[in-house]
């Protein structure tokens, strides 16, 4: 019963989020100001101005696991990165602690220079595998920020304690520190060192807010219909227990 109604709600959340996608709005919808994503774009502006380097850690969350999610947010949000400041002179690294992980990310840059019409200037390594290990990979993403002129460090993915590493070596170098990831531990760790923390699902609002792509702003709406839907089930449940009726 519990695998039919799970089974229900991805085919619920994917026919609303085919349908919102192709509906055609005459104004684009408008979503909640969150700070972290409106320092993000100042950033990524100033970062092609400055002539230094935004630097997206996607963590180390395996693609074929529960915590890939976090992962496919912080590549669609590298993906608009990388089309924003492809010309720059210092165009965004990415790094990450899985190997399939390192590949996309990769490909994901390649694809933003192919949409920024600006293929020829794409280099394979600036898509990274940091480390196999949680403080191996924080050490590579440590050495990054150290020594390519990094401006800003977008940490979006998943995380574990060794996050305060990558952290402390941001507020060394005196970057700009915008992260999120779905660890509790390293949500922690974050709310008190980021320069402005994202919290919860905001993890994966950040493709619909730094880019335009309305099946990103599809997937918000979805969001919050499935949790109104949440809310209502459990309300009903509540008055249908109290009347005795289940």
């Amino acid at each position: 019963m519990n695998q039919l109604l799970g089974l229900g709600l991805v085919i619920l959340a994917a026919l609303l989020l085919l349908a919102l996608t192709l509906i055609k709005r005459k104004s684009p919808p408008v979503f909640r100001e969150i700070a972290a994503f409106t320092l993000l774009r100042r950033a990524a502006g100033l970062a092609v101005e400055d002539g230094t380097r935004l630097h997206v850690s996607l963590g180390r969350g395996g693609l074929l696991t529960p915590r890939g999610a976090a992962a496919l947010s912080g590549l669609a949000l590298l993906r608009q990165l990388g089309e924003q400041n492809s010309i720059s002179d210092r165009p965004p690294i990415a790094t990450s602690g899985d190997a399939a992980l390192a590949i996309l990310s990769q490909d994901t840059l390649q694809a933003a220079y192919q949409s920024a019409g600006a293929e020829e200037l794409f280099q394979p390594t600036n898509g990274r595998l940091g480390g196999l290990t949680p403080f191996s990979y924080a050490a590579a993403a440590m050495t990054v920020t150290h020594q390519e002129q990094v401006s800003t460090d977008v940490l979006i993915g998943d995380f574990g304690p060794e996050v305060a590493l990558i952290a402390d070596a941001a507020e060394r170098e005196n970057a700009l520190l915008i992260a999120a990831s779905n660890d509790p531990a390293a949500q922690a760790i974050l709310f008190a060192s980021a320069s402005e923390p994202l919290v919860g699902e905001e993890l994966f609002a950040a493709p619909a807010y730094i880019g335009n792509a309305p099946s990103h702003s599809a997937s918000l709406q979805v969001q919050d219909i499935l949790r109104w839907l949440i809310i209502l089930a459990l309300l009903a449940g509540a008055g249908l227990k109290m009347v005795g009726l289940i």
